[in-house]
C-alpha cells in the first residue's frame, strides 16, 4: 500500500507564492478557530462573522462542524479516533484555503486539546487563532436547539461532549467569548479585530527569505 510519503509523490510548488496574495487580498491569511460545547453559539458566530467580512470585501470562507459531515466527513463517527481524523483533515483544508490567501473561520467542537495543537501544527502557529466559545454547559443544554442533549441524558447519544465524553477547555486562548452574557454584536467585534490584522503591522509573512 502506498503513502503521501512513497517517491511517487512530488510536491509541485506554485509560482504564485503567499506574499503576492497578501497584496492581492490586503489582508493576512489566519484560521480562526472556534471551540466550544455542542450549542454554545459557535455556528452563529462563525457565519455571522462571514457575513461581516464579506461585507468588508475580505475573501474567507466558513468551514462548519455538521456541514463538514454531509460530505468531506461523512464516513466518520464520533468516537475519539474520528474526532482525530475530522480536525485533522479540516486542518488540512483551512491550510490550504489559508495558502489560496483566505482568511478560514472553523467552528468544531474539537473538545480534546491534543487534536487542537495538531491542528495548529498542520496550519501553522502564526496563521492559527483559537477562540474558545466559553458558553456554559448550563446555557447550551437549555438552548439545546436540535435536541441533543435531551438525547444525551436519555442515553440515545453515546460519547456526547459535555454528558458522556469530556471537553477539554483551550488553557489560554486567542480570545474568549460567552454567547448568554454578551450579545451578538459585541462577540462580533471582538472576532472582527482578531480576524483583521493589518497587513503593515505583521512581516511574518512577507518576503520571508529576504
Amino acid at each position: 500500500m502506498t503513502t503521501a510519503s512513497s517517491n511517487n509523490v512530488v510536491w509541485h510548488q506554485s509560482q504564485v507564492d503567499q506574499d503576492l496574495r497578501v497584496k492581492l487580498f490586503g489582508q493576512l491569511p489566519l484560521t480562526i478557530w472556534l471551540t466550544g460545547l455542542s450549542a454554545s453559539g459557535k455556528s452563529t458566530l462563525a457565519f455571522a462573522l462571514e457575513h461581516k467580512l464579506i461585507h468588508a470585501q475580505k475573501p474567507c470562507y466558513v468551514l462548519d462542524g455538521d456541514n463538514i459531515r454531509h460530505g468531506l466527513n461523512k464516513d466518520l463517527g464520533f468516537s475519539q479516533n474520528d474526532r482525530k481524523e475530522n480536525i485533522r483533515r479540516i486542518a488540512e483544508v483551512a491550510k490550504l484555503m489559508n495558502d489560496a490567501g483566505l482568511i478560514v473561520i472553523t467552528a468544531f467542537i474539537s473538545p480534546f486539546r491534543s487534536d487542537r495543537e495538531i491542528a495548529k501544527s498542520i496550519i501553522g502557529a502564526d496563521q492559527f487563532k483559537e477562540v474558545y466559545v466559553n458558553t456554559s454547559i448550563q446555557d447550551c443544554e437549555a438552548r439545546d436547539p436540535k435536541g441533543l442533549y435531551a438525547k444525551a441524558r436519555a442515553g440515545s447519544i453515546k460519547d456526547f461532549t459535555g454528558i458522556s465524553a469530556p471537553y477539554e477547555a483551550p488553557d489560554n486562548p486567542d480570545l474568549a467569548l460567552n454567547t448568554a452574557e454578551f450579545p451578538l454584536e459585541q462577540n462580533l467585534s471582538r472576532l472582527l479585530k482578531l480576524a483583521l490584522v493589518p497587513v503593515q503591522a505583521e512581516s511574518c509573512f512577507m518576503h520571508k527569505a529576504s
